[in-house]
């Protein structure tokens, strides 16, 4: 965080010593999106840089023995190695990355378009050199083939007459053409996707929505205020309901009253002074046998019913448009608010997000 903004970034793991004799151990380094990084220390790039070129971080352990020479270049399956050049070249990418920028990787895929629109000379050095700027040691993945790998691009570089990658097959003209068409069946495998993917996925919002819109809660002792607004969506808000037979004066009086397995329990919480009395005498009283199964259907039903039996906070769901809605707050349990750190299913939310969106079919069906 800089002065309340976020800044984004990406981890990953580096050698690291102390001393200059002293023994390397593997250590965090992570990127941010304004070209801090952190290792121990805050730096940049050019720091970075230094602290590689002065052995006091190292891309790969100094004790783990050398790979041994590949036989040949052109018939290996591995990238190049890792090198701190390389590993520089990665960091500086995933920087364009975090800003939303074009990687290295995305910059040769334009110049290889390019070249397929002109295949000229001078188009084929702007690609060779878009290539040569991706890190060696990812040259490999660009074109994202795991059977071919970057040997089509590869083949492309080479002029002809001459052994791709000196020791590879001597390219023609013809195996040229066939690199070309190699692209121009990748593109037309795209849009068949691109294609398959629009009819699959015909109900997809064709713009863009609005912002998560998150509901807080909030303790009024002295009463709600005239204008609750957005707090119209909590359960705690006081709206009375009919449900299943039974009056309320809330959701949660409802939710925690059908919950108790004792006919007497459920009494004391439907007649609970507030909603956080019912919470509290719910959260205390056994409950049904089925409680885990149908408490689901029990709540979208009490939801249902005090947004179709109240129109004031009906217009207020219906305010929201499209956006997703994080019920959060401490009451709850995880199961039913949006809890940051992942145990939270948010189903208060959704279940508010699928009664207005039944809200909104009602209304359609009126007009």
């Amino acid at each position: 965080m800089v002065d309340g903004e976020r800044i984004d970034g990406a981890w990953s793991h580096i050698w690291r010593r102390y001393r200059p004799d002293g023994e390397y151990y593997l250590d965090d380094l992570i990127v941010f999106a304004d070209g801090t990084i952190t290792c121990g220390e805050r730096t940049d790039l050019a720091g970075l840089e230094e602290s590689l070129a002065t052995g006091r971080l190292a891309v790969s352990n100094s004790t783990t023995p050398a790979l041994p020479d590949e036989p040949s270049k052109w018939a290996s399956r591995h990238g190049e190695p890792l090198t701190p050049e390389g590993f520089l070249l990665e960091v500086a990418d995933r920087v364009e990355e975090l800003n939303q920028r074009p990687t290295a990787g995305e910059r040769c895929w334009d110049a290889i378009r390019r070249f397929q629109q002109e295949p000229t000379e001078s188009g084929r050095a702007l690609l060779r050199a878009a290539y040569l700027a991706v890190p060696p040691h990812l040259r490999i993945y660009v074109l994202g083939d795991m059977d071919r790998q970057d040997r089509p691009l590869r083949i492309l570089l080479t002029d002809i007459g001459e052994a791709v990658d000196g020791d590879g097959p001597v390219v023609t003209a013809e195996m040229h053409r066939d690199a070309l068409d190699y692209f121009d069946r990748a593109d037309q495998g795209v849009r068949s996707e691109q294609e398959r993917q629009a009819v699959l996925h015909a109900d997809d919002p064709s713009g863009p929505g609005r912002g998560v819109l998150t509901s807080h809660e909030t303790v009024y002792p002295r009463g709600w205020p005239e204008q609750p607004g957005l707090f119209m969506l909590r359960n705690e808000f006081p709206a009375q309901i009919t449900f299943a037979g039974e009056s309320y004066a809330s959701v949660l009086h409802g939710y925690w009253a059908l919950s108790a397995a004792d006919a007497s329990d459920s009494a004391a919480i439907r007649d609970a002074a507030s909603g956080r009395e019912a919470h509290e005498l719910g959260g205390r009283a056994a409950h049904r046998n089925d409680w885990p199964d149908v408490r689901l259907a029990v709540m979208a039903g009490l939801l249902r019913a005090k947004f179709t039996q109240h129109p004031g906070p009906a217009q207020v769901l219906l305010s929201t448009g499209d956006a997703r809605i994080s019920y959060t707050g401490l009451s709850d349990s995880p199961f039913w608010r949006d809890v940051p750190d992942g145990r939270g299913r948010n189903w208060l939310g959704r279940l508010l997000e699928l009664t207005r969106s039944e809200l909104v079919a009602q209304q359609a069906l009126r007009t």
